[in-house]
């Protein structure tokens, strides 16, 4: 079969996302295993959020709210903005892609950290723009002086993901001022909160604040994280009403399933799970860092519900060894760390696991 296929899109690596558990646990002939490769909430969704989407099941023949009216409402009033700053996406990935195909053009370019989500350069080739890479410093932060020293006359767009995925750290309220001061009026800034709930630090920017600072800021968040529905798909944009009419345009009607929908906006409701993940993410960082404090093995400290491990060794071959010892881990080779492995929170006898594993294959137990 003849394609005729742009040069573009032939370019682009696919994203390559971890096995599914069941599928893992067949290849390597283990069961009960402990997945924390994924960064996703152990707790799994709230009560609230599966009851509303048991009522919904009957309605499946239905097409869904194309314009996610009640999960908009509901969004708006908990964050307190105008709901026509609010564009809903199958995830925020689905959220990221129309903002690349509005804002970019082909020859366009895009500035982003690296390492930082995979997703946003695949978005940005996909439209025929360049990803402009810059390294993150030492201390494995966005370096947004050095992303003001790489903006061209092409540039349209900035991705900073804040927690940065995979590295845990942030970028502070008063480094995003002074960025946004210098960086040219026209380019449009995308804050990808993804994790911001897990946040810690005080001087963690909130791209809520810069909403209405009179230039472009989008702040993109999920509820595949802190919410426990990743299986679900759903995430939002909330960015100054023009851009957000824009979006609109382009955007696939009905791109919120009903069942994401429903179960989205009862997961709002649910303040208290909402806080006991939390505290189960923090309470587990804290039991995970001094463990490998006991055990002598370095690690990065994070703002999200996830971190880096340097294992000082080959981290596919650590990935390799922690199956056979049930536990699933994520290799950080693909993110130029070829010997990091990153891990989630758990639940308690999970994190256990974790270390009692790791000590077992790095030979210090």
């Amino acid at each position: 079969m003849t394609l005729s296929i742009p040069d573009y899109i032939r370019a682009i690596e696919p994203y390559k996302p971890g096995k599914p558990l069941e599928e893992l646990e067949r290849e390597c002939g283990i069961h009960d295993s402990v997945k924390l490769a994924s960064n996703e909430n152990p707790l799994g969704p709230s009560p609230k959020a599966i009851e509303a989407i048991r009522e919904h099941l009957a309605k499946l023949h239905r097409y869904p709210d194309g314009g996610g009216f009640a999960l908009t409402a509901k969004l708006a009033e908990k964050i307190g903005v105008s709901a026509n700053t609010i564009v809903l996406g199958n995830g925020s990935d689905d959220v990221i892609g129309m903002l690349s195909r509005a804002l970019l053009c082909p020859g366009d370019d895009a500035l982003m950290p690296q390492p930082s989500f995979l997703m946003y350069a695949i978005t940005v080739r996909s439209v025929g723009a360049l990803p402009l890479f810059v390294p993150l410093n030492d201390a494995l932060a966005v370096d947004l002086e050095a992303m003001l020293g790489r903006v061209t006359a092409r540039t349209r767009l900035v991705f900073l993901c804040n927690p940065n995925n995979p590295t845990g750290t942030v970028v502070s309220t008063k480094a995003l001022e002074a960025f946004l001061r210098d960086l040219p009026p026209a380019i449009t800034v995308v804050l990808d909160e993804a994790y911001i709930e897990f946040v810690r630090d005080p001087a963690c920017a909130m791209g809520l604040k810069f909403l209405d600072c009179g230039r472009p800021v989008v702040t993109l968040r999920t509820f595949s994280k802190t919410y426990g529905l990743a299986g679900l798909r759903v995430g939002y944009g909330i960015m100054p009403p023009e851009l957000a009419a824009i979006l609109h345009r382009i955007r696939q009607p009905f791109n919120a399933s009903s069942l994401a929908q429903a179960g989205a906006a009862a997961a709002l409701d649910d303040e208290a799970f909402l806080q006991r993940t939390i505290r189960l993410v923090h309470t587990g960082l804290d039991y995970l860092f001094e463990q490998l404090d006991r055990l002598g093995v370095r690690y990065f400290p994070t703002q999200s519900n996830f971190f880096l491990i340097d294992v000082q060794t080959d981290a596919d071959v650590v990935f390799e060894q922690m199956l056979t010892q049930g536990v699933i881990v994520r290799s950080m080779r693909s993110y130029g760390y070829p010997h990091y492995i990153r891990i989630n929170v758990g639940l308690p006898a999970e994190n256990e696991r974790f270390v009692t594993a790791l000590g077992r294959v790095l030979k210090l137990t």
